[in-house]
């Protein structure tokens, strides 16, 4: 079995229909200012077409933003990327932090190993989870201290302003966070 990651080409068409519904467009406006067809329209937005790249930047055109966005905004068709743990050498125990999810996907994942700089705040604009897979955190969050142990969990909607520190050596805890790339938070001002 091998360590590596296989992905396939990716799919645009998520990118395609959040683009048009964010400019309020309908396939048929979109069709006359690229000057592609409803039908492959729709079937690029559904993955089932993929366009070549000079439809791409009519499409592109169309939408107002560039193929290399809208490439950028595009879900990966398939991936399967597996990460091995690290090899410490024996006594090493300083703070660490290893990515867990390598490159730009919807979700990060990161473990942290050790202390950090505990008097430093995090705010993330998406949604965190916060789980504890051995020793013992402190999580101030929302003006509360909470204690969290071997296995516990904490789940952080977006903007909640936290900070937290080990209160165990050795202390492992593994976040995972929907990423900032990502339009996931409604806006809390409505």
């Amino acid at each position: 079995m091998g360590d590596h990651k296989e992905q396939q080409p990716v799919r645009v068409g998520a990118a395609v229909r959040r683009r048009r519904r964010a400019l309020e467009l309908t396939l048929a406006a979109v069709a006359e200012r690229s000057g592609l067809s409803v039908p492959f329209l729709s079937q690029v937005e559904n993955d089932k077409a993929r366009p070549s790249r000079t439809s791409l930047e009519k499409l592109a055109d169309a939408l107002r933003t560039t193929a290399v966005e809208l490439l950028a905004a595009a879900d990966p068709a398939a991936s399967v990327d597996v990460v091995r743990a690290e090899t410490l050498p024996e006594g090493d125990f300083d703070p660490r932090t290893r990515s867990l999810v390598r490159g730009h996907h919807q979700l990060h994942a990161s473990e942290f190993t050790g202390d950090h700089d505990a008097g430093r705040e995090f705010q993330h604009r998406n949604d965190e989870l916060m789980y504890v897979a051995d020793g013992a955190v402190e999580i101030e969050a929302e003006g509360r201290a909470y204690r969290l142990g071997r296995g516990d969990t904490l789940y952080l909607t977006g903007g909640v302003r936290h900070r937290w520190r080990a209160t165990v050596p050795d202390t492992r805890i593994i976040v995972v966070a929907v990423a900032e790339h990502i339009e996931a938070v409604q806006d809390r001002s409505r």
